[in-house]
């Protein structure tokens, strides 16, 4: 497990106010918390954030360095990174502490891999799940999870209980949620267009029909 540093200062000031100087100039509000323990209100440069979300989007092991009357180093994951909606710039970030002894409850990526045979024969891949939920130390904790689809036929599909994962990780998933599957394409057939002359003959014969109940 590696863990990437990434400096912090401690706080004090709360608020619409501040938080919107502290953006101005760069840093982004945040906060720490942990089991136990009070939360701790910070401040961390926003560039230097960006570069870490960019080098790896899941499952973060940060490093905080913390600055302040008492520097402190804490073990963390970042829990909620709220993110402006038109300027996509960082609003504020939750990080929760890690420690090496208590498991964690978290949700590991899967990688796709190979080609299903289903695919050659005309079907189309279907990923119904993107991720596993696992309890595990987080020193187990992997990066992704590895789905093996190249035996996948059309109609067939691969479930939770199917997947093997590395010894140390417990599944808290149910074993019979589908995770990826071929299914047959359908083809829609376009109709012919009746030709003209075939669309007025029911309208004539019609025509003609009323000519003798009139008569």
């Amino acid at each position: 497990m590696e863990a990437t540093e990434l400096k912090a200062c401690t706080r004090k000031e709360t608020g619409k106010g501040p938080a919107r100087r502290f953006r101005q100039s760069g840093l982004i509000p945040a906060v720490f918390y942990g089991r136990g323990e009070e939360a701790i209100s910070l401040s961390v440069n926003a560039a230097d954030l960006l570069k870490i979300i960019k080098t790896k989007k899941e499952n973060i092991f940060i490093k905080l360095l913390i600055e302040g009357e008492k520097p402190l180093e804490k073990l963390s994951l970042i829990k909620e990174l709220q993110i402006e909606p038109v300027s996509r710039r960082f609003r504020h970030a939750d990080f929760y502490e890690i420690r090496m002894d208590h498991k964690l409850t978290i949700d590991i990526p899967f990688r796709f891999v190979g080609d299903p045979i289903g695919v050659q024969n005309g079907g189309e891949l279907q990923h119904l799940k993107r991720e596993l939920k696992v309890s595990c130390l987080p020193a187990v904790l992997p990066d992704f999870i590895d789905v093996d689809v190249s035996g996948l036929d059309i109609g067939n599909s691969i479930k939770i209980q199917d997947i093997k994962v590395p010894e140390g990780i417990e599944v808290l998933d149910p074993g019979d949620v589908g995770v990826a599957m071929v299914a047959f394409v359908k083809v829609s057939v376009p109709q012919p267009e009746a030709a003209e002359g075939d669309a007025a003959a029911p309208a004539e014969g019609k025509e003609a029909a009323n000519e003798e109940d009139k008569g």
